[in-house]
């Protein structure tokens, strides 16, 4: 029987809750305990009666952790200062099964920013999965455009998944490779 190494929890109310990989959503009761595997970009992976779940960061309190805060801009933010904000902001998406970010997994193909005649930002991002069949593909997404529109200025983040070009190993940093191994 596999036993999983973390902290055990137990959860302190109601929570909704992502089965890893199959991106079937469901509630986890309180009281359910389980172990915490990963704690990650403000999202966690729980495993639970033999399956894993991804926890949202919004639902940290259910396992006794602290929301994560929201990113910030100093008053006299440049556009680069957004941009690089974006990027930090999508760096904090993890595959909830790898313990690398899908910037790092070199999972970002494009991602565009045009300002309206308001001074607020759209954003487009092509992305992929490093398996097209994997189930966890638009709860990745759904978790960028999320964490992409909390950045001030942000009106509207658009996340396209994309398997052209296919996504190999290639495409991860350097230090994703030495995370995982392949260095």
């Amino acid at each position: 029987m596999y036993v999983p190494r973390g902290e055990p929890i137990v959860f302190q109310r109601d929570c909704e809750a992502v089965v890893i990989p199959a991106g079937d959503t469901g509630t986890i009761p309180e009281g359910a305990e389980g172990v915490l595997t990963q704690a990650l970009g403000g999202s966690y992976t729980v495993f639970l009666q033999g399956y894993l779940f991804r926890i949202d960061g919004n639902n940290a309190d259910a396992i006794g952790k602290e929301p994560p805060q929201p990113p910030q801009l100093p008053d006299n933010a440049t556009d680069e200062d957004v941009e690089g904000l974006i990027w930090e902001q999508m760096a904090t998406c993890y595959d909830p099964e790898i313990p690398v970010n899908v910037v790092d997994l070199g999972l970002i193909y494009r991602c565009d920013i045009a300002k309206d005649e308001n001074g607020y930002r759209n954003v487009d991002i092509d992305m992929t999965l490093t398996a097209p069949g994997c189930g966890m593909g638009d709860i990745l997404a759904h978790d960028i455009k999320v964490k992409v529109e909390m950045v001030p200025t942000v009106a509207t983040a658009q996340v396209n998944l994309v398997f052209t070009p296919p996504w190999t190993q290639d495409r991860m940093s350097e230090a994703a490779k030495l995370q995982v191994g392949l260095m």
